[in-house]
């Protein structure tokens, strides 16, 4: 849903976005993680900015669980009531548009947008979460977020006793039946090619009746994002009611990288426990920070980046 500018009664809309310039922190990402530091700073009367574009990772997925008072509600229907929730603090304001560049300044930094727009912050933090490579598998990508799924605790109880099938393979995959077993008694491996099983995890896995298939994969047959057949290089059809797969990404800004911000082995922003990345004055949160992707672990993040930021702020005005 487009979010425009948080309006300022009987002033014109370039006066709107003339006062937005300045401020304390410029939170790049307004999905849960950066709306959530946003209203711990916002409480604080720190000057916030939000730069969102509104195109979340889950739009697609039909609900969200495993989050207190808003588990089975869509993604949509949290993100709105949390953007309502937001900018009724009078400091916080979201501007609609796409961070492209950033630059460190005098005073601390500068962001441009798609737009043309330029914004100055004492502070950074990016909440611009990741974006995830599909597979060449055709029919993949539209039951992703569906029926084709990364996490058990968002989504295993909604198919819990049902065909199950985890696209994986080595310790990923084995990983995976670890967490899925006590939900299904029908689960089974598809490796897309040679499976790669340490002699001990075959065991386990032939304990657990947990089947290991090595044809690859030509084809998800669904229906509107509902699997229905896994369909084999050698014309197989097999049916399944859902697929787990954890999936390279890429990051969707990359801002933090060029301002200098490192990445950790598996390729999120490095941070401290506060939030914190090796830039001074930048911060980070949500999925671009952490594997543990879940709306609640995004909210977390955010609080605890903005309670951090509100305090290196007032430490330095103090």
């Amino acid at each position: 849903m487009p979010v425009r500018l948080k309006t300022i009664p009987k002033i014109s809309k370039m006066k709107e976005i003339k006062e937005l310039k300045k401020n304390d922190v410029i939170i790049v990402g307004g999905s849960y993680a950066g709306l959530s530091a946003a209203m711990t700073l916002g409480r604080s009367l720190k000057k916030v900015l939000i730069i969102d574009a509104g195109n979340p990772c889950n739009k697609r997925t039909p609900h969200s669980h495993n989050f207190l008072t808003q588990d089975g509600k869509t993604p949509s229907e949290i993100s709105s009531l949390a953007r309502g929730q937001v900018l009724k603090y009078k400091t916080v304001s979201l501007f609609n548009d796409i961070a492209i560049n950033g630059y460190k300044t005098s005073e601390g930094f500068e962001i441009i947008t798609k737009s043309g727009e330029k914004f100055l912050g004492k502070k950074l933090l990016f909440s611009t979460g990741i974006k995830d490579i599909m597979p060449e598998i055709k029919g993949f990508a539209e039951c992703w977020g569906i029926s084709a799924i990364h996490c058990p605790y968002c989504h295993g109880y909604e198919f819990n006793g049902r065909k199950t099938g985890v696209i994986s393979n080595g310790d990923d995959a084995f990983h995976y039946a670890q967490l899925i077993n006590n939900l299904t008694n029908d689960l089974t491996i598809l490796t897309s090619g040679k499976a790669n099983f340490t002699n001990e995890q075959i065991l386990k896995l032939k304990s657990h009746n947990i089947n290991i298939i090595e044809n690859e994969i030509m084809e998800i047959e669904h229906k509107e994002g509902m699997v229905e057949n896994v369909v084999f290089e050698d014309g197989i059809k097999i049916y399944f009611d859902a697929l787990y797969s954890g999936l390279p990404f890429k990051h969707n800004s990359k801002i933090p990288m060029l301002l200098g911000c490192e990445l950790t082995e598996q390729g999120y922003l490095k941070v401290d426990d506060m939030q914190r990345t090796n830039v001074k004055g930048i911060y980070a949160c949500g999925d671009n920070t952490r594997p543990m992707r879940s709306v609640a672990n995004a909210v977390y993040t955010g609080n605890l980046a903005g309670a951090a930021l509100n305090m290196e702020l007032t430490t330095e005005s103090f």
